[in-house]
């Protein structure tokens, strides 16, 4: 199954880089073709053009500049985002890629009379979520309900098919896995 890994993190040492590094082995070793992107090792610009905007209820998407990362998206049967929760939202790459690459034409189809969308990703079979949290997760749940899960279930995964099928928002914490510094003799 071809998967396509979005990893959103500017640190390469830090644990959202190895829980990356663990997913894809793990995902590999399971079978799956994996294709990486990472957004900032990528240079991926996150700011939605105007011409890109203007385009959203136009005749066609302006999708000049996104190519590359629309075929990955398209050609994805199996999807796996991974990236920290910063201020309980996405880290801005992350939803600038949102922006981009979600986009009418591509990823869900706009209706006629401006209702309800339709889903373009039909090809997704399934999407998995790893992120990490700094506050306790009862914050997340008691205080703001899950702000991250809110947004994926409904906006941006409800009209993805496999999305609902794949358990993408079900949740388990997992404690930091404690990493001893070695110092050379």
């Amino acid at each position: 199954m071809k998967c396509l890994v979005v990893f959103a993190h500017p640190l390469q040492d830090s644990l959202c880089r190895h829980l990356c590094d663990e997913t894809v082995a793990h995902l590999a070793g399971k079978g799956y073709d994996i294709e990486l992107l990472d957004l900032y090792a990528s240079a991926f610009d996150p700011r939605l053009s105007e011409a890109e905007r203007q385009s959203y209820y136009a005749g066609a998407f302006d999708a000049g500049h996104l190519q590359a990362q629309l075929r990955q998206l398209q050609a994805a049967q199996s999807l796996v985002l991974v990236f920290p929760t910063w201020w309980f939202g996405f880290p801005a790459i992350l939803k600038g890629w949102f922006d981009r690459v979600w986009a009418p034409g591509h990823a869900y189809q706009h209706a006629a009379d401006l209702g309800a969308i339709t889903p373009g990703l039909l090809q997704l079979q399934e999407v998995r979520v790893v992120t990490t949290l700094g506050s306790p997760w009862w914050v997340d749940l008691f205080v703001l309900r899950r702000p991250v899960r809110r947004v994926l279930k409904l906006a941006l995964l409800g009209p993805v098919p496999g999305a609902a099928a794949s358990g993408c928002c079900r949740s388990t914490a997992v404690r930091r896995p404690t990493v001893r510094a070695s110092t050379p003799s």
